[in-house]
């Protein structure tokens, strides 16, 4: 199960993974564009070609823990995406397979 809190830091690769990758492949995928230190507790969230697969990659206290989601039907949209770090009500949005024709911000601290 994927508890996600109100405060995490999520962060979305814009690009299509292969997703052969495992934990060193994808790893070196946060090394590379992200400037977010693996081991801080942020949720790395990578999407297939197809954008029918998820896998999130996490630091979970004392490893690193990937998640994956198959869909049978459908994809994930990212359409309203337009930069690296994401909300958690943007993760769930997407993760809900949901495409939004507006989306408001809310006023926050």
């Amino acid at each position: 199960m994927l508890t996600i809190t109100g405060s995490c830091r999520i962060f979305l690769h814009i690009e299509a993974v292969d997703f052969r990758k495992g934990f060193e492949g994808l790893s070196q995928s946060v090394e590379m564009k992200f400037e977010e230190k693996l081991t801080s507790g942020a949720y790395f969230v990578f999407l297939n070609k197809k954008q029918d697969r998820m896998k999130v990659l996490y630091y979970d206290q004392d490893g690193l823990a990937i998640w994956y989601k198959r869909l049978e039907v459908g994809k994930f949209s990212k359409k309203t995406i337009e930069s690296q770090q994401i909300t958690r009500r943007e993760f769930l949005i997407i993760l809900e397979g949901i495409t939004p024709k507006k989306l408001q911000k809310r006023w926050h601290l």
